[in-house]
């Protein structure tokens, strides 16, 4: 895969196993390649000064940590000076609607609030490069809606990977749109042109819709 991104929202789709989420956590520095090498503003992501924020699909947190201890312990770690620091975790439970949980256990969130609280991790240091799994699973539509704002946000001056199965996020976010199938990728392009690169009418309650699901599931 050779692969550019510039700034803006990329949203990333794929079924189950398409290579999703390896290719996440290369982009990341969790994950290293086997061959080739991911770059970032050109230095090596593994030696970087360039932190970005991840989200990953199955994040988790030290249970018996208070949310606002732990995001002091992000802050920390992602540089944020000591002088910012209680700003901008008040401005990360904020936009997540945590502000009244800052005190409480993570081991008592409810899985829609543990979620929230990977996207303030993730965001705290208002980073260029935010990669984001399937960051609206289980919220609400309000915080969903919140959610989307700050990422257009981010998405003005940096780089963000997105990738959902919801096509509403789809469609209120996407600048770019990529898609996975057998770690290959099969399409990228706009949202007004991928109906272009449907191969057989799928299910769906709309083009859009219908459309992604064709290359999702469109044979080789």
């Amino acid at each position: 895969m050779d692969l550019s991104l510039c700034s803006g929202v990329t949203c990333l789709i794929g079924s189950n196993g398409s290579g999703k989420t390896t290719l996440l956590r290369i982009l990341s520095g969790i994950d290293m390649p086997a061959t080739g090498r991911v770059r970032v503003s050109e230095r090596n992501l593994s030696t970087s000064e360039h932190l970005p924020g991840f989200l990953p699909q199955d994040f988790s947190a030290p249970r018996k940590a208070t949310c606002l201890d732990f995001l002091y312990y992000v802050a920390w770690s992602r540089r944020v000076p000591s002088t910012r620091r209680r700003l901008v975790i008040e401005n990360a439970l904020s936009r997540t609607g945590l502000k009244d949980q800052e005190k409480r256990r993570i081991g008592a969130l409810s899985g829609g609030m543990l979620r929230r609280l990977g996207i303030a991790q993730a965001t705290i240091h208002d980073p260029k490069f935010l990669i984001l799994d399937e960051p609206t699973v289980g919220l609400d539509p309000g915080q969903r809606l919140a959610i989307r704002d700050h990422v257009r946000k981010l998405a003005e001056d940096g780089v963000v990977v997105y990738s959902t199965h919801i096509v509403e996020d789809v469609r209120a976010l996407a600048d770019r749109v990529l898609v996975l199938r057998s770690g290959k990728l099969i399409f990228d392009g706009t949202v007004s042109s991928i109906k272009e690169s449907a191969h057989r009418p799928e299910p769906g309650e709309d083009g859009l819709e219908q459309a992604i699901g064709s290359l999702m599931g469109a044979q080789e």
